[in-house]
């Protein structure tokens, strides 16, 4: 997938996800790695139609997908649908499309949109059924018609004329099976216990019908590669991830965090350390690093006073900026009641609060230091410096941190563990290193050598980051700021070898998708990820990709700038 591809693809989520929070009136629906949650917890796939693949869906496929979600939620009871499903599996897939059909069906009248788009994205999906060449198989044949006949007679949607006469003899011979049934679909919609009487008994004849076919074709083993097999597989299947050239970040739930009831454990602190780039890399290799960069930047030839514009219109807010006297409204200003009796006639006795537009916005940037970011660590210098210095001019506030640790594999702290005769589930086993490039306190100017200390090679190690990003918000907590955003940038999961052996390969992960989410809960500090050829969408609710080797400078500027909200 491309750069372009995955930025549509998550422009696509984001608006799908607030047409689905508006339609269901639930606020914490959002898309990660191009699945819908509702707040931290994967809502089911429901229905294949639910899932139209990037490459080949409309912008209207993608909004009927996001209304059929969203109507999901708020006409089906899933403690009740839970309860009365079928224990066969394709059964249970047959129930599930019968389930999502009824609750599409009982979408009000006066959302004519809604009913268009749930149709069209139904239809996206049909046409690519029949394109497999599934539809030409036995089973196939047979699935697709349930699918197709039960929808139209739930909602009331008529087929298409094409795919009438392709299912015209399938039909009339599981019409006797399932015809008393389908009427009772349509007739009991609107009560789900009653309907599902219904859908269950269509759901155990397309099962027999089904096991029926894989016997005659001579199917004893469970599993067996039978039409029904496929046809099973394509019904249920949600498009898989395209080969990408801009992977998804890899991401899991760890065993030892989950016992501990998520509780993260640190074996030892007495190695951790906070520190500026001034400690670490010495005055003359600072400046030498700032020519270094400097010469970049100038080749870059990037437009900095527009971008500055371009923020200062995004960020900006009305503020009242002290009093005007002498208006002929507003307030009255005490200090020219004299004038009512020197001039009875004077009318301008009033003051007002102008305002005008201010950006009291602090954005804290923090930079993966881990081994594999050391390749791209130039190219992130020039673009921060380059972004630090156009905010400060349209009159925000930045801070450049980041993170590594201070030793590979564990470094003196593993020592300990090791020395403690390897205590099982020690937690964080390295000694982390929070590192300081620019504070918010200082401006541009004089920072820029400690900037360029992010070219020194040998600060890129192992990398904990959801220590990381605590350390960072817990900084911008401390600011005096109406908006305060923080960005990460990285090129993959956290990695510390040394914690991933002594505890389980995704305690690190796992810890950082908390640390994530309790941030995004909070509400007082927006969280970005921007992902160096890296999506992180499974780590973070809004993320940006960036590909270094292909757009401008001034194009990687402006991406960096959409990860911050504008203005209310």
């Amino acid at each position: 997938m491309s750069l372009a591809q995955v930025r549509r693809q998550q422009q696509l989520d984001e608006l799908c996800a607030a047409s689905a929070r508006a339609l269901s009136g639930v606020a914490d629906l959002h898309f990660r790695g191009r699945r819908l949650h509702r707040g931290r917890r994967v809502l089911p796939l429901y229905a294949p139609h639910l899932h139209p693949a990037p490459e080949s869906a409309d912008l209207g496929v993608f909004r009927g997908a996001a209304d059929a979600h969203a109507v999901r939620l708020t006409g089906s009871d899933a403690a009740v649908h839970a309860q009365l499903g079928p224990a066969d599996p394709v059964e249970r897939v047959v129930f599930e499309l019968l389930e999502q059909f009824r609750a599409e069906a009982l979408v009000p009248d006066h959302l004519p949109g809604v009913r268009h788009n749930l149709r069209h994205c139904f239809a996206h999906w049909s046409s690519a059924f029949q394109r497999s060449g599934l539809a030409d198989t036995a089973s196939g044949i047979l699935l697709f018609t349930v699918a197709q006949v039960c929808r139209a007679r739930v909602t009331g949607d008529s087929m298409a004329e094409d795919t009438e006469d392709l299912l015209e003899a399938t039909r009339a011979g599981i019409g006797s099976l399932i015809g008393a049934a389908l009427a009772g679909l349509r007739r009991d919609r609107a009560d789900q216990r009653a309907y599902a009487v219904h859908a269950l008994h269509i759901a155990a004849t397309v099962g027999e019908l089904l096991r029926a076919a894989g016997e005659d074709a001579g199917q004893t083993e469970p599993g067996g590669d039978s039409d029904a097999d496929a046809a099973f597989a394509l019904v249920m299947d949600v498009p898989g991830e395209p080969t990408e050239r801009f992977a998804s970040a890899p991401s899991g739930r760890s065993r030892v965090l989950e016992a501990a009831q998520g509780r993260y454990r640190v074996f030892t602190t007495a190695y951790d350390r906070e520190c500026t780039a001034a400690s670490l890399v010495r005055p003359e290799q600072r400046l030498e690093y700032r020519a270094q960069l400097d010469r970049q930047i100038e080749l870059a030839a990037a437009n900095i006073p527009r971008l500055a514009r371009e923020l200062r219109h995004r960020l900006a807010v009305p503020a009242p900026v002290g009093w005007e006297g002498g208006q002929e409204e507003g307030l009255i200003d005490g200090r020219r009641l004299s004038q009512l009796v020197a001039a009875p006639r004077e009318r301008r006795l009033f003051q007002t609060v102008p305002q005008q537009p201010v950006v009291d916005c602090v954005v804290s940037f923090l930079i993966d230091c881990s081994g594999s970011m050391r390749a791209h660590a130039a190219a992130i210098a020039m673009l921060l410096d380059l972004f630090a210095r156009a905010l400060e001019l349209a009159g925000g506030t930045v801070e450049i941190l980041g993170f590594t640790t201070g030793a590979w594999s564990g470094g003196r702290a593993h020592r300990d563990w090791l020395r403690a005769g390897r205590p099982a589930n020690p937690g964080r086993l390295n000694e982390v290193c929070h590192m300081v490039f620019k504070d918010a306190d200082t401006p541009w100017r004089r920072a820029r050598p400690d900037i360029a200390a992010l070219l020194r090679a040998d600060l890129f190690r192992e990398g904990v980051d959801g220590e990381a990003v605590a350390w960072a918000a817990r900084r911008l907590e401390a600011r005096d700021a109406s908006r305060k955003q923080l960005i990460v940038v990285s090129d993959g999961s956290p990695m510390d070898s040394a914690t991933q052996l002594a505890n389980d390969a995704h305690y690190l992960d796992h810890h950082l998708a908390d640390m994530v989410h309790a941030i995004e809960r909070g509400g007082r500090i927006d969280i970005a990820g921007l992902g160096v050829g890296l999506d992180l969408s499974p780590y973070y609710r809004r993320s940006q990709v960036l590909d270094l080797g292909e757009d401008s400078t001034d194009r990687l500027l402006r991406e960096i700038a959409q990860l911050l909200p504008p203005r209310p």
